[in-house]
């Protein structure tokens, strides 16, 4: 609610300050996106999850040169967890988990994570309508966050509530490097301003949790590990441009 809110806003914001021909010159202007990004996963990360989403915001800056600075934000979530055995050890001899109750219990796991990046990069107006359009290069460095959630639903099950989560959850961080080579797309007028290309990133994280509690006589490793991640992202974004001045011709 609180991002339709913000680009409910911005909306408004973007029509009242008017729009400018872009079809002339390269021009400097802010703008703010928002993009999904698919994801398959290599190294380190693979071994945990599969294929991951990426939902997020991209704000920044475009000079009138075409170099862009910005910061990029993601949410994290997919339903493909790859680690096995995880709750073995509450199974009962039926091969359930059972709650506070002796019912049997519902036990969902599912990858979650974000990451928020610094980034930089350049627009070359190759095979574009016009100088704001073209082949879009960027990257840049930023922070990586992901874990596993694991959900009860509505049932207690003492051995998975509260803290005791966090001895499963596989909570890792670390810093995170991107890259990305596609499309902009900035219309002449209008806001049909789109951007699209192939994604990758490099987590170099570390394990944040001391103990797994499905693995307690193994030690939890601490060396850096490789997270990588690689597919692609597409968004549409909103440039803001300064009402040019009117004309007034007088005989």
């Amino acid at each position: 609610m609180k991002l339709l809110l913000l680009f409910g806003i911005v909306f408004q914001i973007y029509f009242i300050t008017a729009q400018r021909n872009v079809a002339d010159s390269a021009i400097g202007t802010p703008w703010i996106g928002v993009h999904y990004g698919g994801n398959w996963t290599a190294g380190d990360l693979a071994d945990r999850y599969g294929f991951l989403n990426h939902v997020g915001v991209i704000a920044g800056y475009k000079t009138k040169s075409n170099w862009f600075y910005g910061l990029e934000s993601s949410f994290i979530f997919g339903n493909d967890v790859r680690m096995t055995g995880l709750f073995d050890h509450l199974v009962d001899s039926q091969g359930n988990i059972t709650d506070v109750n002796g019912d049997i219990a519902l036990v969902v796991v599912y990858p979650r994570g974000m990451n928020l990046n610094l980034a930089a990069g350049k627009v070359f107006p190759v095979l574009a309508p016009n100088k704001n359009s073209g082949i879009f290069i960027h990257g840049g460095v930023g922070y990586l966050n992901h874990r596993l959630r694991v959900e009860t639903q509505d049932q207690v099950i003492p051995q998975l509530e509260l803290d005791y989560r966090k001895g499963y959850d596989r909570l890792t961080t670390g810093v995170n490097f991107h890259e990305f080579i596609g499309y902009s797309f900035m219309a002449n007028g209008g806001y049909f301003n789109f951007f699209g290309g192939f994604y990758a990133s490099q987590g170099l994280t570390q394990n944040r949790r001391t103990v797994f509690f499905d693995q307690p006589d193994i030690p939890v490793s601490t060396e850096t590990r490789m997270d990588i991640q690689y597919g692609f992202k597409f968004g549409w974004f909103i440039p803001f441009y300064k009402r040019q001045p009117k004309e007034f011709y007088y005989n």
